[in-house]
């Protein structure tokens, strides 16, 4: 039996109702790409992807779901052509049902999932639930990346059985184009049958190909390499159909 195919995620992180990234989720060192990302996710799925990685960069750090009308903006830009997956800030059932209602195809929690691993059950139970892990050094980090958990990264891929996949970024090489934890990534997909989704670092498509040669790998997150022009969505699709596991 083949492995399953490794998807391609573009992703928008929103601030404010612009695109932007931000360098190893430092608020203070944003690069704004878009005021529309609407038509951002548009163009993404004309490019050919089935999935966009959406984060609410406000909600993530406050709470506060600001972003929510741009992310049912995104949903009805890409309807009946990309599946959209959003996170920051899901912290209670609630609020996955408010993102169901969106049209939102699945939900990505953090630093709600490692407060209390139980929630993802009960959240599984109305939308798919990606678990985000991102982790400094090897610690998962949370409220926006402005905390340490005390949590391994190890540790807690054995907590959420209930999971649909897991995101793991390397805060350390967000935004940096510096290339994945490929070697950390291989370790964290072999201990879970979990799928991993890979976000961190993504600058080649060499980095790509890399990334897809992993088994268990699920999804490669990539953000500052298609908006700086590094590749292109399609080549990277190229890239990931021509790979064999």
């Amino acid at each position: 039996m083949s492995a399953a195919p490794v998807e391609l995620y573009p992703a928008i992180d929103l601030l404010a109702g612009r695109v932007v990234r931000l360098t190893q989720g430092d608020f203070d060192a944003e690069t704004v790409y878009g005021d529309d990302p609407a038509a951002v996710a548009a163009s993404f799925a004309a490019a050919g992807a089935s999935w966009i990685h959406v984060v609410d960069l406000d909600a993530a750090r406050s709470g506060d779901p600001v972003n929510r009308s741009c992310v049912a903006a995104i949903v009805n830009a890409v309807a009946g052509a990309a599946r959209v997956q959003t996170g920051g800030g899901v912290r209670s059932v609630a609020d996955v049902k408010a993102l169901a209602r969106l049209g939102v195809a699945r939900v990505v929690m953090g630093s709600a999932a490692i407060a209390e691993p139980a929630l993802v059950e009960r959240a599984a139970a109305v939308l798919p639930v990606a678990v985000g892990l991102d982790h400094r050094e090897g610690e998962v980090a949370v409220h926006g990346w402005t905390a340490g958990s005390g949590v391994r990264l190890e540790e807690a891929l054995g907590w959420f059985p209930a999971a649909a996949s897991f995101v793991i970024t390397d805060i350390g090489r967000d935004g940096m184009l510096g290339g994945p934890d490929v070697a950390g990534l291989t370790a964290a997909a072999a201990s879970t049958t979990i799928p991993v989704i890979a976000s961190g670092g993504v600058a080649t498509l060499g980095d790509v190909a890399a990334l897809a040669a992993i088994p268990g790998l699920g999804g490669i997150i990539t953000g500052r390499a298609v908006y700086e022009g590094r590749f292109t969505i399609p080549e990277a699709l190229a890239v990931l159909a021509g790979v064999r596991r």
